[in-house]
């Protein structure tokens, strides 16, 4: 086998900026997130909202992709995107998904599993609105998941799309927002000699409670 230009074998890293002990963690993981997440926006974290979506098809197979925060409530999270992509078609048949938020400046991850349900036209309208007039378009010109021929004929579906729909578009009809109910949170914090912290919160068989856990790195 061909080396790669870097020894993979050899790229590593220390994890020691923190810790993370159930003495120090929130009882609701809702408020630990939004510590954690502040705690990325004062860092700088580089899109700190970002978050990787893990979805699975009828088939069984899974597929990832980034998608961004955009809400975020003891409700669930919610981001936006085509009703009619792969990971909207995956979402119909199979509403159960997962995502993950890599924060590297704080050697941290949150996992998050749960149900996902669409959001009601009215909440995707009004965010629909407080979009960029360029991205407000690009929602009515990209089929996305689409196979397309180019990125010329891309280019002027948008500007026909400028064109049709003009300085105030509505949102189409096929766009619009998810939010995914937790079941699951689990918080990663990194730690020296690959002995990482792992505290996650299920919930109880009755549902109104978390319950609080330990697991091994």
């Amino acid at each position: 086998m061909d080396k790669t230009p870097h020894d993979l074998a050899q790229m590593r890293r220390q994890y020691e900026l923190a810790e993370l002990d159930e003495t120090h963690v929130a009882a609701d993981p809702l408020h630990q997130f939004q510590r954690w997440f502040d705690e990325a926006v004062r860092a700088k974290a580089l899109e700190p909202n970002a978050m990787t979506l893990a979805t699975v098809s009828a088939e069984g197979r899974p597929s990832t992709r980034v998608v961004l925060l955009k809400g975020l409530d003891e409700r669930g999270l919610v981001w936006y995107t085509n009703y009619e992509s792969r990971k909207g078609a995956e979402l119909a048949v199979n509403p159960h998904a997962a995502l993950q938020f890599f924060w590297p400046e704080l050697e941290r991850v949150v996992r998050v599993e749960g149900v996902v349900s669409k959001l009601a036209d009215a909440e995707s309208d009004e965010y629909y609105r407080t979009r960029p007039l360029g991205s407000r378009i690009g929602a009515w010109a990209s089929p996305q998941s689409q196979v397309i021929p180019s990125r010329a004929a891309l280019e002027a579906t948008w500007a026909a799309e400028q064109a049709r729909q003009g300085d105030d578009p509505v949102r189409p009809p096929q766009w619009g927002g998810y939010r995914l109910q937790p079941l699951y949170w689990e918080f990663w914090q990194g730690r020296a000699s690959r002995l990482h912290d792992r505290l996650v919160f299920q919930r109880t068989e009755e549902g109104a409670v978390w319950q609080l856990s330990r697991l091994a790195p």
